[in-house]
């Protein structure tokens, strides 16, 4: 398979995806075809898939394997494509690994191991023997939320040693902890400093991060590369309006209900409306009831999407 040239730092926009389904573990292949010719066609720099948007706890080993398989298969080395590897068992992300290769994918991804809660030093030792055995290069992932482990600065510093290790997205929302890595890393260009909450996005790429690992650049790609090239560029003119919309699909679409998963909910709900895939997540997650759907759909009118007359949710 084709496989694209991964750059050192990669930098831009790099959306991770949701994993279309038509039941919990059943991939929805055609609509994943649908969902990536419309996030590559914002001009985006790579796509991620099977992390926290991309529902990788929930999915079985064999879907994630497939999925996998066909996002290689679909992107066909058009952009960069990074694969989540997460897991409590190194073995399993190792083989997730090995497949990304095989495959054609260009790096991966791993977040902490999320059941027992390591010490620093004991989180060092397993991602560098991640990094060890990894045939692919590595990006760290920090998501303190979902892990119950933030990884800190000085731990990425020390991996950053590991010439398989080769950037991290942070996902902490803790801007001071992210400018304080900027800095100790200033002299390290080749490692990718990339965000997760789009909320910083902005403001981070300014003060010399590589980019973001945005999710609503599932639905809008281009307001989101638009956002990273007026930031790197230093436009304020242009940038300050971008970061409102940003803003305003964060404050909105990302909060409608009660459930902790009232991000994931809003996107998949969105992007079904906007007939993109199906209204389908993992178990033990569940849509939007129909009432809050109704919600979803008046804000996106409210964002002047064109929503298809007969997109299911």
């Amino acid at each position: 398979m084709k496989k694209a040239v991964l750059p050192k730092p990669l930098r831009g926009i790099i959306p991770p995806i949701i994993t279309p389904l038509l039941d919990s573990n059943t991939l929805d292949v055609k609509s994943l075809e649908k969902l990536l010719e419309h996030i590559l066609s914002g001009g985006v720099h790579g796509v991620f898939i099977l992390g926290t948007t991309g529902e990788l706890s929930s999915l079985s080993y064999r879907l994630r394997h497939e999925f996998v398989e066909h996002t290689c298969e679909l992107v066909a080395g058009r952009v960069p494509v990074l694969v989540g590897i997460t897991d409590t068992a190194l073995a399993e992300s190792i083989q997730l690994a090995q497949t990304a290769e095989k495959c054609g994918a260009a790096a991966v991804v791993a977040a902490a191991p999320y059941y027992f809660s390591l010490s620093q030093a004991e989180l060092i030792r397993y991602y560098q023997q991640l990094a060890d055995q990894s045939p692919l290069p590595l990006f760290l992932y920090n998501m303190p939320s979902h892990t119950k482990i933030s990884l800190e600065p000085k731990s990425v510093k020390i991996l950053t040693q590991h010439p398989n290790i080769i950037g991290i997205k942070d996902s902490s929302g803790n801007g001071v902890n992210f400018q304080l890595l900027q800095y100790q890393l200033k002299d390290n260009p080749d490692f990718s400093l990339l965000v997760g909450p789009e909320e910083l996005t902005a403001e981070v790429v300014l003060l010399g991060a590589h980019g973001g690992i945005n999710g609503g650049a599932n639905m809008f790609p281009k307001l989101y590369v638009d956002l990273y090239e007026a930031a790197l560029a230093r436009d304020l003119d242009r940038l300050l309006p971008l970061h409102q919309r940003v803003m305003q699909i964060s404050t909105n679409l990302y909060t409608v209900g009660s459930s902790q998963a009232s991000y994931l909910q809003g996107v998949k709900c969105a992007l079904s409306l906007m007939g993109i895939c199906q209204n389908v997540l993992a178990e033990p997650l569940q849509p939007l009831p129909e009432k809050e759907q109704t919600i979803v759909r008046q804000y996106l009118q409210e964002l002047n999407v064109m929503l298809p007359t007969n997109a299911a949710v």
